[in-house]
C-alpha cells in the first residue's frame, strides 16, 4: 500500500499518538484481571523501580485487583539512587501497596567480582536477571503473577534484558508507546516526581535511557508509529522529513531484536511443532 505524502510539519503527531485514557485504563485493567483468572490467581508481584513505567503498571494492577493484592518489590543495587527508592515509596504510599525491599548488591557482586574487566552492559544484564529471580521467588511465596513494566517503545527497540525485565507473566503496558505511557500516567495522577524524572533503568550512577539510546523517546515514538502501526517503509518515513540514518538505525534495532519478543524457536522435525504448527492461546485446555 502506497502512503500519501504529507510533509512532517503538517502532521500532528500529538493527535496521532493520543489515546483515550479512560478506555485504555478499562482495557488494561480488564486484561490484568483476565490473565489472573486464566492462571487461577488473584495477586500480582511487581518490581517497582521508581520510574514511570513500573509506577503505571502498579497503578493498573492495584485498580484491577485491589491494592491488598499487589506486592511491590524494590531491588536496589549499591549504585542505585536514593531518589529511585524515594519515588517508588511515593507510589507505594499513594496506593497503599504491600511492599518489601530486597537489595541485590551482594548477589550481583558475587559474580561481577569474578570478572574485573566486566563492562556496564554485562553488569546491567546481571542486575536485571537477578531482579527477575527475586520477583519469581516472591511470586512463589506470595502466590501472585509477575507483572511486567515494559512499554512498546522499549520492546520494539530491544531495550530490555532477555530473561531479565522481559521475564514476566504478562505485560499490561507493552502496547503503549512511551508517549502514551506518559498520557495514562498523568490521567491516573501518578506522583509528579515520578512523571517528570528522566527515564532510567538506574543500572549505574547517572545512567539514563535516552542517553544510552542516543535519541529521545518523543522523537523515536513518531518513527515507530509510522514504521510499525502505519506500516510505512523506511523510504516513506524519510520522505516525511525524518533523517535517513536515524530511521535506518531505528528499523535495524526493531528487526535484530525480534528474538527478544518471541519464545525461543523450536527446530521442526515433526508434523506438529510447538510454535510453528501447534499454536494456541495461553489458556488452551483442549487435546
Amino acid at each position: 500500500m502506497k502512503h500519501v505524502h504529507i510533509p512532517t510539519e503538517e502532521k500532528d503527531f500529538v493527535k496521532r499518538l493520543a489515546i483515550n485514557t479512560d478506555v485504555a485504563c478499562q482495557i488494561l485493567c480488564g486484561f490484568i484481571r483476565d490473565e489472573m483468572d486464566k492462571a487461577g490467581m488473584s495477586r500480582a508481584v511487581i518490581g517497582l523501580s521508581g520510574g514511570i513505567d513500573s509506577a503505571l503498571s502498579a497503578y493498573l494492577a492495584a485498580k484491577a485487583l485491589g491494592a491488598d493484592n499487589v506486592l511491590a518489590v524494590r531491588m536496589p543495587y549499591r549504585t542505585s539512587s536514593q531518589d529511585s527508592l524515594d519515588d517508588a515509596d511515593l507510589v507505594i504510599q499513594a496506593l497503599g501497596l504491600q511492599t518489601m525491599t530486597v537489595p541485590i548488591t551482594d548477589m550481583a557482586d558475587a559474580l561481577i567480582g569474578q570478572f574485573p574487566d566486566m563492562n556496564g552492559l554485562r553488569k546491567g544484564n546481571i542486575m536485571a536477571r537477578l531482579r527477575m529471580i527475586v520477583l519469581y521467588d516472591q511470586s512463589a511465596t506470595y502466590g501472585g503473577l509477575v507483572v511486567g513494566t515494559s512499554n512498546k517503545t522499549e520492546m520494539l527497540l530491544g531495550y530490555s534484558t532477555i530473561y531479565g525485565d522481559s521475564g514476566v507473566a504478562l505485560q499490561p503496558i507493552g502496547d503503549l508507546y512511551k508517549t502514551q505511557v506518559r498520557q495514562l500516567a498523568a490521567a491516573l495522577s501518578i506522583p509528579t516526581p515520578v512523571q517528570t524524572k528522566p527515564p532510567s533503568a538506574d543500572l549505574w550512577e547517572g545512567q539514563t535511557d535516552e542517553g544510552e539510546l542516543g535519541f529521545t523517546y518523543a522523537e523515536v515514538d513518531k518513527v515507530l508509529l509510522l514504521l510499525v502501526d502505519e506500516r510505512y517503509t523506511v523510504d516513506e518515513v524519510v520522505a516525511e522529513g525524518f533523517d535517513r540514518a536515524f530511521v535506518e538505525k531505528v528499523w535495524r534495532r526493531v528487526k535484530i531484536n525480534h528474538f527478544k519478543r518471541t519464545m525461543p524457536n523450536v527446530a521442526k522435525v515433526s508434523p506438529r511443532t510447538i510454535g510453528h504448527d501447534w499454536l494456541y492461546l495461553r489458556n488452551y485446555t483442549g487435546r
